[in-house]
């Protein structure tokens, strides 16, 4: 039996390599860089780029347990199905309505953005219209094929590739040569001599890594889009590869630049250090640039939200945890439904966004970084669950084998549950533990009440094609 019939997915392979290669970038580079990263600053200084680098790492075995399992089973449930084959049902059912919900919510938060950033060119537009515009435009384009979605998706991580790949090769030769600084270089000294490298102590930076990690949310989009590669046994493990790269170029090489430019204490106190670079160089549309790559950010975080939603609620649907109607098709071989009544949801956020206050808002969204730690931890030990099934003829036959095994999962598994316990360390983020407190206990009451395990079967049961 071949792994797509074993797996019960019909969806169009219409990926091509150069979409899963962007995907992988583009949802590895996020809003949270734009406008997230003074705030990381303020809270550990300069020792925030040891942060990246440790959470890169952290994030690069995750992945890499993810290939496994991508290149052996490419599915579109990916983490769900891994989860519902390899650990339990129940494993699957959580996992995958809580990857849902992660994305709903920050899709919510998105598309709400994106009227902020343009009322920046028409400040006399309702907020309402373009977050509303934002939400229709992606939902179609989830509907007209896959292709489509890798098209856009291609396109959104060019422009912020583009941007950053200015602001760190500009920045450089600011601090080597001068330039747009009379013609005297800055050097780098402003890393240490404003309270030296760490001038948080240790503590700033344990604090940052919640929204260190916060901001790679969305990495582990690659194993979503397994199920719909042209080539998975190829591209997969290409764009996986390459992940470690291009966090630390992205990153890291972005914020060694903005904080070799400017003192750490500065930023953020004077709008985006992305603005100020370019200000600097006598850019004089700096800021309007700016907007215009956080809105395409934004767009391109809504984008991948629509289209992860919709493939869990199918693949849900195949598991027997969710409604069969979401395993319906479309003419086109998406999950239509499942991408509508996701897209109905993110609607009812926008709608409550402007009833509710915005704290409230706030406090529904924080749920994602819980999401994706959970998320992240399930992928690794469904991973050690599917290496311990193999004899060791089949370790042999593995197109990608997580190296390392099963010692970095161990320890990225225990980085995991150090970055929950930060969490209950800030105002901001405990909030994060007690709505997935709340959510955990929801969705196990459904389980139980509506008799989900007793439905519930492993699509996946089958061995891996060779």
């Amino acid at each position: 039996m071949s792994k797509q019939d074993a797996l019960n997915e019909n969806l169009e392979r219409g990926l091509e390599e150069r979409h899963i290669q962007l995907i992988a970038l583009g949802g590895a580079i996020g809003v949270g860089l734009f406008l997230g990263s003074a705030t990381a600053i303020q809270t550990a200084g300069p020792a925030i780029l040891l942060v990246y680098i440790i959470a890169g790492l952290a994030m690069f075995v995750i992945m890499r347990a993810l290939g496994e399992l991508a290149t052996s089973y490419p599915v579109s449930g990916s983490f769900s199905a891994y989860a519902n084959e390899f650990i339990s049902p129940l494993a699957g059912y959580m996992t995958g309505w809580t990857y849902w919900f992660m994305w709903v919510v920050t899709c919510m938060a998105e598309i709400t953005a994106v009227g902020v950033y343009v009322k920046f060119w028409i400040p006399t537009m309702p907020q309402w219209i373009p977050a509303l515009a934002a939400l229709i435009i992606m939902t179609c384009v989830n509907l007209i094929a896959v292709k489509a979605y890798g098209e856009f998706e291609f396109w959104f991580a060019i422009i912020k590739v583009v941007t950053i790949i200015a602001i760190i090769v500009l920045g450089l030769l600011m601090i080597i040569f001068g330039f747009g600084n009379g013609g005297k270089p800055i050097g780098i000294s402003n890393l240490w001599t404003h309270g030296g490298f760490f001038p948080k102590g240790g503590w700033g930076p344990m604090l940052a890594v919640t929204m260190v990690m916060f901001a790679y949310l969305g990495t582990e989009l690659i194993g979503v889009t397994a199920g719909e590669a042209k080539n998975p046994e190829k591209t997969i493990p290409s764009a996986i590869n390459k992940v470690l790269w291009r966090i630390l170029i992205f990153y890291v090489g972005a914020l060694f630049v903005i904080m070799s430019l400017y003192p750490w204490n500065t930023l953020g106190t004077t709008g985006s250090p992305f603005v100020l670079t370019f200000s600097k160089l006598g850019v004089s549309a700096a800021a309007g640039i700016i907007n215009f790559v956080v809105l395409t950010a934004a767009l391109s975080s809504c984008n991948s939200g629509i289209f992860s939603t919709g493939r869990m609620l199918y693949n849900l649907s195949l598991q027997g945890t969710a409604p069969k109607k979401f395993s319906k098709l479309g003419k086109t071989h998406v999950p239509a439904t499942g991408i509508l009544i996701s897209a109905f949801f993110m609607l009812i956020g926008v709608v409550l966004n402007f009833l509710v206050p915005g704290k409230v808002f706030t406090y529904i969204t924080s749920v994602a970084t819980l999401g994706a730690i959970w998320t992240w931890g399930i992928i690794l030990i469904a991973q050690m669950k599917f290496r311990k099934r193999l004899t060791p003829e089949e370790i042999k036959k593995l197109h990608f084998p997580m190296f390392g095994y099963p010692y970095l999962n161990w320890i990225v598994l225990a980085f995991l549950a150090f970055v929950i316990v930060m969490l209950a360390f800030s105002p901001d983020t405990r909030i994060a533990l007690i709505v997935g407190c709340f959510w955990f206990l929801l969705i196990l009451a459904f389980y139980f009440i509506l008799g989900l395990n007793k439905k519930t079967s492993n699509p996946t049961k089958s061995e891996p094609e060779e």
